[in-house]
């Protein structure tokens, strides 16, 4: 009888373990299909840039031969997951629990890693994530199990830990590689076609275009289909053993066929954007697919087994199974097709990648997404004198014939684009051929570090770069590389530690920690959208930029400048009434907020004068001439505000900070009226700016040149005050600093209301 009990005790606690296990396997999908999202939307980038960024066919065009690119290579995919179920960790030491924690822990990572980078309009490497995340989480496990056995086993006999290093190596080798070879061959195209290229088509079209497309088809052959179902063992062979008899082949038929094409006024250079989209779209999702769907086909199949296996005890049973191939069944590669193609058309984070390359490789000025740095304007600087010395030593008609040929006066592209097909044409080819090549060669080259660096390259070869935008470019381009890097090294922590957690908190942990994960990627969609809605707030700039009507484009920058003048205002206004209401009621906490805000009003400001200057450049020449002077005046009003502001801030707070003696009460309630006074008289500027009625901006001249004669007769009473030795001298300077900087405050504001006036209304 006791025997019957605990047998059925044994049963009852397997079907209590199999469905908490098969839970996790359902999970694990569920996780699946988030990281499918978050992982296109940010290897969009790979395919999308070149069709978006030369407008080489409407946005929805593009999309969809992605689309069409994304289904076929996922659903013709094979579904080779070695690298999740062998490639990382040895599985025959590993039990089935132990798998199932690191699975989770692999895909919770991964989700919030992703989605963090495409929040922030980062690309990053699906594969480099996956990788590192499955070698941080086994690397805890076995951390955790050689502590715990005889020390039999070592690392190596656990994990396979040269395939984490192949991907840092790979890194280093994209990089170096796309983006001089990209540079090299853009300058050479660029030389052949220059930037007015539509005269100089002719026969050069054809070979132009039968070479590309047949670099696309190579790529295609080693990198696209090579994964695909129909590619048995005898075909593969075929094709390696032909490789070059098919080359030739479809260089003279692509030759020929381009030629023909133009010669019926078919724009080769869009046609070979669209085919070399369609390709990099085929090879990522045949190849990538792996990086989003491995991790839990691998957890199903190891679920399958233990089921089948009857032990019962998940924690001794070991998974040498996943040591075998396993071919993904159809109907899991036709949803995860189903699922890339719907994240690719909607999601907007997808869109919000692909911006960063754009902008970054964008042939005009315009709105930059980063900032300068030291090490960019360090590497500008020593670009520069190298540049300079090689043109310094280049005969005089060499260096002409070499202008002529770069000379971008009469870019051909098209409208609202940011670089021409001939560079678009450029980083699709030179992308698929360098992957092809290291395929062959067996370099671990990522596709996105390839495609993002030609891309970088071929812009930089185009003078894209110009010395008004270089160390902006050259910080985003540094900011994505090191965000490669902390790719890995976040992976690899943020999956060990979950995987501890799990290890120690068991079931209980495990769902606790999958629960975290899909309420943090709700949460920074949440952040994401809000922001987004903050940055769609400057449509005005992007259409200024894209207006082709000049006097539309100069209504337009009324608007503009008037809206960012407000919000200087805005800013200023509350920061002095903040400072000076900090020192006169000893409030810290108030001088410390505008302390260290008013440390990035600087680059705020210089911001808003990059982007009026830009538009400004889009306004006819002669509006331009009259109106330069008092845009440039009333820009200098405004950094005088700031100027005034902060030389208030820093000694106020170190005076209030260190507890200093306060203002006396006398002198508090002779400057309130004043300081309120002045800040009403800011409201009242602002106001009327944002209304468009500068006209009335006459009206303050009185009242500001009243209150500058009060604040001078205030500074010259404090000054009897001092020379009579009737005030603290420490607390006596510091409130002559808050007159004489209120009192320029009144002149400068002055000055701005008539340069706005003369700029808005002449």
């Amino acid at each position: 009888m006791k025997y019957g009990l605990d047998n059925f005790a044994a049963v009852k606690k397997t079907y209590i373990m199999e469905w908490i296990y098969l839970c996790f396997v359902v999970f694990l999908f569920m996780l699946a299909i988030s990281d499918l999202w978050v992982g296109v939307s940010n290897d969009a980038v790979n395919f999308l840039n070149s069709a978006v960024g030369a407008k080489a066919a409407k946005f929805r065009t593009a999309i969809i031969v992605a689309a069409l690119g994304v289904f076929c290579g996922a659903t013709m995919s094979n579904g080779m997951m070695d690298i999740a179920r062998h490639g990382i960790f040895q599985p025959e030491h590993f039990a089935f629990s132990e798998l199932m924690y690191i699975f989770l822990a692999v895909m919770v990572t991964d989700i919030i890693l992703l989605d963090t980078f495409n929040s922030l309009g980062m690309p990053t490497s699906t594969t480099v994530s996956m990788v590192f995340e499955l070698l941080g989480a086994s690397f805890a496990f076995t951390l955790l199990k050689m502590n715990g056995d005889d020390g039999t086993l070592g690392f190596s006999d656990y994990l396979n830990t040269s395939k984490a290093l192949s991907v840092i190596v790979g890194i280093f080798v994209s990089v170096a590689i796309a983006f001089t070879i990209g540079a090299i061959v853009q300058w050479i195209t660029r030389m052949i076609f220059t930037f007015k290229y539509s005269g100089k088509l002719k026969w050069k079209i054809g070979i132009f275009g039968g070479f590309a497309v047949t670099c696309i088809v190579y790529f295609m052959l080693l990198k696209g289909i090579k994964t695909m179902s129909f590619m048995n063992a005898d075909i593969k062979h075929w094709i390696a053993d032909n490789t070059w008899i098919i080359l030739g082949g479809c260089m003279v038929f692509f030759t020929t066929l381009m030629q023909l094409l133009h010669v019926c006024k078919v724009n080769i250079f869009k046609a070979v954007v669209l085919i070399g989209t369609f390709a990099l779209a085929t090879a990522f999702a045949g190849n990538d697919l792996v990086n989003f769907i491995g991790v839990p086909l691998a957890g199903y199949e190891s679920f399958i087994d233990w089921r089948n296996s009857g032990s019962g005890d998940p924690s001794t049973h070991m998974m040498g199974v996943l040591n075998g191939e396993a071919r993904t069944p159809f109907v899991f590669l036709l949803a995860a097709g189903i699922i890339m193609v719907i994240s690719l058309a909607t999601s907007k984070k997808a869109h919000n990648v692909t911006k960063t390359e754009i902008n970054l490789a964008k042939q005009d000025e315009g709105e930059e997404m980063f900032g300068s740095s030291k090490v960019s304007r360090s590497l500008v600087r020593m670009t520069s004198s190298a540049a300079n010395f090689i043109i310094r030593h280049t005969p005089d008609s060499v260096r002409s014939w070499i202008d002529k040929r770069f000379d971008n006066t009469e870019i051909e592209k098209e409208e609202g684009a940011s670089y021409d097909l001939v560079r678009a044409s450029v980083n699709l080819v030179v992308s698929s051929l360098l992957i092809a090549l290291g395929t062959s060669m067996k370099l671990p080259l990522s596709t996105t570090y390839v495609t993002f660096m030609v891309a970088m390259g071929t812009s930089l070869a185009d003078k894209a770069w110009s010395r008004e935008s270089a160390v902006y470019r050259v910080t985003g381009v540094l900011s994505v590389i090191g965000g490669w890097f902390m790719t890995a090294g976040i992976a690899f922590t943020a999956a060990f530690i979950i995987a501890v957690i799990m290890h120690f908190g068991g079931v209980v942990a495990a769902v606790i920690v999958v629960m975290v994960g899909l309420g943090a990627m709700i949460h920074s969609n949440l952040k994401y959208k809000m922001k987004n809605d903050e940055e769609n707030g400057d449509k005005t700039f992007r259409a200024i930029l894209n207006s082709e009507d000049k006097k539309h484009t100069w209504d337009l920058l009324r608007g503009y400048v008037a809206a960012n003048e407000s919000e200087v205002l805005i800013d200023i206004a509350f920061h002095y009434d903040n400072i000076t209401e900090g020192l006169m009621t000893e409030n810290v906490k108030k001088l410390r907020k505008s302390f260290y805000e008013l440390k990035d009003n600087k680059d705020k400001l210089k911001n808003f004068r990059r982007k009026e200057t830009i538009c400004m450049r889009r306004i006819d020449q002669e509006t331009a001439m009259t109106k330069n002077a008092w845009f440039f005046a009333s820009f200098n009003e405004l950094e005088q505000l700031y100027y005034s502001i902060r030389r208030m801030c820093e000694p106020a707070y170190d005076h209030v900070d260190n507890n200093f003696t306060p203002l006396p009460q006398k002198y508090v309630d002779n400057f309130r009226p004043q300081k309120e006074a002045l800040k009403n008289c800011i409201g009242d500027f602002r106001m009327i700016s944002s209304r468009g009625e500068f006209e009335r901006l006459r009206d303050l001249e009185p009242r500001l040149s009243g209150l500058q004669n009060e604040f001078s007769d205030m500074r010259k009473e404090l000054m009897n005050d001092i020379q009579a030795k009737q005030v603290n001298i420490n607390t006596a300077y510091l409130y002559l600093n808050i007159l004489q900087e209120s009192e320029s405050m009144t002149i400068t504001l002055l000055r701005l209301t008539r340069s706005s006036r003369k700029f808005q209304l002449g």
